[in-house]
């Protein structure tokens, strides 16, 4: 991600938000990178829902040693043995193959979705089976670099800025857009500062 543009994002957040610009100060600049391996992304998602950070980089790792590189040619021809034996639970194993077929039918078109508006890429991912708009939000930061997306289901966001807002309890969508609209057109900056105050960043880093 471009360094101009994170530093711009930053003095944007520091000068519109009084809650953030401590937790900036303190963080220091944005580190956010984003990877332009579509799939390998949707793969290591999929593989990190609801286990460890720990937990999903192992069997990530596992699993490509079994399929040599993430492509969905490689995760299709990969047994059932060899998908449960890199630790995937047998939901995930369904996910990972409806997500293989989706992009090698051109269903989920991988090439194009650089060039679609955000809510047209949440629709086109979360017609693969174990993808939601959190995944497809992930996506569109930690995968297409999109500056001004708000994760609101996301729970280290909501529990983050329940904490530093000191609000009775954890926002509602409604609540987050409200005290996140300073923020635009850098929402997605914002999120990570929220995520590092907390001590982790979800995906990438």
């Amino acid at each position: 991600m471009d360094e101009q543009i994170l530093l711009k994002a930053k003095k944007h957040l520091s000068r519109r938000d009084a809650v953030l610009r401590p937790l900036i100060r303190e963080v220091g600049p944005c580190t956010l990178r984003h990877n332009p391996d579509h799939f390998e992304i949707l793969v290591r998602s999929i593989v990190s829902q609801q286990i460890s950070t720990k937990a999903a980089i192992a069997i990530s790792n596992r699993l490509m040693e079994r399929v040599g590189r993430f492509q969905p040619k490689r995760l299709l021809a990969a047994s059932d043995d060899d998908l449960r034996a890199a630790g995937l639970s047998r939901g995930k194993q369904l996910s990972i193959r409806d997500l293989a077929e989706k992009c090698a039918s051109g269903a989920v078109p991988l090439k194009k979705l650089a060039k679609l508006e955000d809510a047209e890429v949440v629709a086109s991912l979360t017609q693969v089976r174990g993808i939601g708009p959190w995944t497809a939000e992930m996506f569109l930061i930690f995968s297409l670099g999109r500056l001004d997306v708000l994760p609101v289901g996301d729970y280290g966001l909501r529990a983050g800025v329940q904490k530093h807002y000191a609000l009775a309890e954890l926002p509602k969508k409604d609540t987050l857009h409200e005290l996140t609209e300073s923020w635009k057109p850098y929402r997605s900056i914002g999120t990570w500062y929220i995520w590092r105050s907390l001590g982790g960043v979800p995906q990438s880093d």
